[in-house]
């Protein structure tokens, strides 16, 4: 790994931990909170932002892992990627339970007020009471649509992150095969060289021992011919 490309790594790194004790805070203000509704709305706001910027650092971290060279790197880097990934959604999970134990403390809350308040006012309190619940309610509806919407893209880039691993494994096993193959290749071809080697070594050692035999025949007969008597 270029060590630029360590450095962008670290820095995101410390961006997400930045952002992951910043959510925590947050989501303890929320269980702490005593009201009204709208001060509950401001900080679900705010842990909204976080998560968005949350979400894009994890995700630039996995696109990081991606452009590694090395198999090493790219597996680490992944997988930090994807333990911060399970950290945020089980942040989630926190945050919804947290929203909805502050919405019923405030609600216990309101009805208490309620009830402590003059006979004349009990109606109209009652009115706002309910009104209050209802929109209470629908505050509830839509944090936790909200929160399933969430999920159900961190469940799918979860997915997408185990399959790209998969396929990144079964890459690494290919090329361990094909390796394997090369290796075996040229042990045979090298085999044949060897042999072909000794098949040449033997030709030339008959061609020579033909090239004698002639020359020696051809010397008798020139013996005999020249010199008969010899």
């Amino acid at each position: 790994m270029a060590s630029s490309a360590e450095v962008h790594v670290r820095i995101c790194g410390q961006e997400i931990i930045k952002y992951d004790l910043e959510i925590k805070a947050l989501i303890q203000d929320i269980r702490d909170c005593p009201g009204p509704q709208s001060t509950l709305l401001e900080l679900n706001c705010q842990v909204k932002q976080k998560f968005s910027k949350l979400r894009l650092r994890i995700q630039d971290l996995e696109q990081m892992a991606r452009e590694q060279d090395r198999e090493t790197d790219r597996l680490a880097i992944q997988a930090e990627a994807e333990s911060q990934r399970k950290q945020m959604l089980s942040n989630q999970t926190v945050w919804r339970k947290a929203n909805l134990a502050c919405k019923l403390t405030i609600d216990n809350m309101e009805k208490d007020e309620l009830l402590c308040g003059g006979e004349n006012q009990s109606t109209r309190q009652r009115k706002v009471t309910k009104e209050s619940l209802v929109e209470t309610s629908s505050n509830i509806t839509e944090s936790l649509m909200s929160i399933s919407r969430m999920m159900a893209e961190q469940v799918k880039q979860t997915e997408d992150t185990i399959g790209m691993l998969a396929t990144s494994s079964r890459t690494v096993q290919e090329t361990n095969e094909e390796f394997k193959n090369m290796t075996w290749t040229i042990h045979l071809g090298r085999k044949l060289i060897l042999k072909y080697n000794r098949r040449e070594l033997t030709d030339k050692l008959l061609i020579f021992l033909a090239v004698a035999l002639f020359l020696a025949t051809v010397l008798y007969i020139l013996k005999k011919r020249l010199f008969p008597f010899i």
